[in-house]
């Protein structure tokens, strides 16, 4: 019995979830006059929201602006910067350009994958809490090899460095979780 409350209470807070987060591109839209000219604008603070940009929401916004679905999808496959996958809530990048490489920065991948149980075809991990992101250069080449955890710069990286912030995370979340 309680696991049928429990399972409805859940259901209806994911519920409230998505509405208020549909409620929150309705207002980015109509912050933006519904204006086509404002696409980017409106996909980045779209993308800030669900962390990625969703198939079902690029259509509404499409519809919003009076656009074609495939002009919205142009624009967010055209940009790097846009997502069309969901992302952890702490994306890591490692940089593996070539100060970093040179320090061992593919150690730093490895040790990321086997820790979130992820290769080269999963990027996320099964909790939702982090994707792992390859990247060129963070230009921070003196602090060689660089991590950055969201916005969070760590160099001089080692395995166990990198461990331990992924651990720290993780009890973090367990910790804010139980409140």
């Amino acid at each position: 019995m309680d696991t049928k409350i429990n399972s409805k209470k859940k259901a209806a807070k994911e519920s409230d979830t998505k509405d208020v987060k549909m409620q929150r591109v309705r207002d980015i839209i109509a912050k933006h006059n519904f204006s086509a000219q404002q696409l980017i604008p409106i996909l980045q603070e779209v993308q800030d929201i669900y962390n990625y940009l969703p198939q079902d929401v690029m259509e509404y916004i499409a519809e919003k602006l009076g656009i074609t679905a495939g002009h919205v999808f142009g624009v967010a496959t055209f940009y790097a910067h846009f997502t069309l996958t969901p992302k952890g809530k702490y994306v890591i990048r490692v940089c593996d350009g070539t100060a970093c490489h040179v320090k061992q920065s593919e150690t730093l991948i490895k040790t990321v994958e086997t820790e979130l149980k992820l290769d080269a075809a999963k990027r996320a991990s099964d909790d939702g809490l982090f994707t792992l992101e390859t990247v060129a250069c963070l230009g921070s080449c003196g602090t060689a090899p660089v991590v950055v955890i969201n916005e969070e710069v760590h160099g001089n990286m080692t395995k166990e460095k990198t461990v331990e912030l992924i651990k720290n995370i993780r009890l973090r979340e367990k910790g804010a979780a139980a409140k």
